[in-house]
């Protein structure tokens, strides 16, 4: 007998999955995940990629979780929780993300993923080289969303610029092309979906820069995915979200907030 639990008995609460890194300072990864989902209004649920050694300044080391201990603590998870919402962060290989995203697609063919493709620590270290294009292909047509920053298109698809990077990738998906990298009073961030542009622009603060912003924007974008938004509204909401949290102190370790889109 199965006791996986009905999401209708939880009606104000739907269930999201955050597969990524354990970050002990709770800045990036699955804590900082699960920090943005439940603040959004969304019971945040984690399974770990990867143990680091770091703090919000600084990266020593990786130690990798194997798929197979991976895909055991999501199990789980299913088994109990209805899950129709995934996000991927820190992953150690392009293949092995294939694997998980090909076998998550098989315990819930219609479970909507967003992979945030973690390249690089905010501190400097390198993750993954330039991946497989047509790798890279097969895994962005099984994705809802894939939410790159700037270097990290031109790392996935070399090109003219990041906006021509992104483009291609629409070609194969959604994509948030995060801004933040980019110059100007603006951050502004580009969404390119189903053959439109969307543009959202928010004050580049002066103390905005954070350890894990990226992880905490695609979060908050998946929240929004589970309260039922449909991918543009999301997107709006979620940079919201996010500009609160760059904004909230001057120190590289942000606040998370109760969403007034509640």
């Amino acid at each position: 007998m199965t006791d996986v639990e009905d999401n209708s008995l939880n009606p104000m609460r739907p269930y999201a999955l955050t597969i990524a890194g354990f970050d002990p300072s709770a800045g990036a990864g699955v804590l900082a995940d699960v920090k943005t989902l439940e603040a959004s209004g969304v019971y945040g649920l984690g399974a770990c990629t990867a143990l680091t050694v770091q703090n919000d300044v600084r990266f020593d080391r990786v130690s990798w979780v194997p798929l197979a201990d991976i895909q055991d603590q999501i199990q789980v998870l299913l088994a109990r929780f209805r899950v129709d919402f995934i996000k991927v962060g820190l992953i150690e290989s392009l293949p092995l993300l294939l694997k998980l995203i090909s076998w998550l697609k098989a315990q819930n063919p219609a479970v909507r993923i967003v992979w945030d493709p973690v390249l690089k620590a905010t501190a400097g270290y390198e993750f993954h080289a330039q991946p497989d294009a047509e790798l890279l292909q097969t895994i962005c047509r099984e994705l809802a969303l894939i939410t790159p920053n700037r270097p990290e298109a031109l790392r996935l698809l070399p090109a003219a610029s990041p906006e021509a990077a992104a483009e291609a990738l629409a070609a194969w998906c959604a994509v948030l092309l995060k801004g933040g990298h980019a110059d100007g009073p603006e951050a502004t961030d580009l969404l390119l979906l189903g053959g439109e542009r969307h543009t959202l622009s928010a004050p580049r603060l002066p103390h905005g820069e954070k350890h894990g912003s990226g992880c905490v924007l695609s979060s908050a974008v998946l929240a929004r995915l589970a309260l039922g938004d449909d991918l543009a509204t999301a997107c709006q909401s979620g940079k919201a979200y996010t500009a609160a949290f760059l904004g909230s102190n001057t120190t590289l370790l942000g606040y998370h907030f109760i969403s007034t889109l509640l």
